[in-house]
């Protein structure tokens, strides 16, 4: 998603926003969040990922995973592709900091997580840490 649709999906999930605030306000306790905002919670999150339209709209993350996925999604969007690094680099000389320490954190787009806490000036083979975490299953 480029940075203008971003622009565009803000606005969007703002008054849906306050159509979930609006129904919140009249409904009675336990009843069931209508169809038509489920549908239209789910294709905002088709478009603008599924943590920042659950945060928007306060609703269930694993809930709105869940319509996404049943919908039809080959892939849930958990992030806007324009915020996702292709390639990083990291010379190993930067690594080195003044304190000696560094931390490092990998993610993956479906959530798994390295954390590598770095002390002193000896720097392991990341490249060979990070290809282990990356192909891992």
């Amino acid at each position: 998603m480029g940075g203008s649709e971003n622009r565009q999906q803000v606005p969007r999930l703002l008054r849906l926003a306050r159509q979930f605030a609006a129904w919140r306000a009249r409904r009675s306790f336990g009843t069931r969040i209508p169809d038509r905002l489920w549908a239209a919670a789910t294709k905002a999150a088709a478009s603008c990922g599924v943590h920042q339209t659950a945060k928007a709209l306060r609703l269930d993350y694993y809930a709105i995973r869940r319509r996404v996925q049943s919908n039809g999604s080959q892939r849930v969007t958990t992030r806007a592709a324009d915020s996702l690094p292709t390639f990083v680099e990291l010379p190993a000389s930067t690594l080195a900091t003044a304190a000696g320490e560094c931390i490092l954190e990998f993610e993956k787009p479906e959530g798994s997580k390295l954390r590598v806490h770095l002390k002193g000036v000896q720097v392991p083979d990341l490249l060979a840490l990070g290809a282990g975490f990356w192909n891992a299953e």
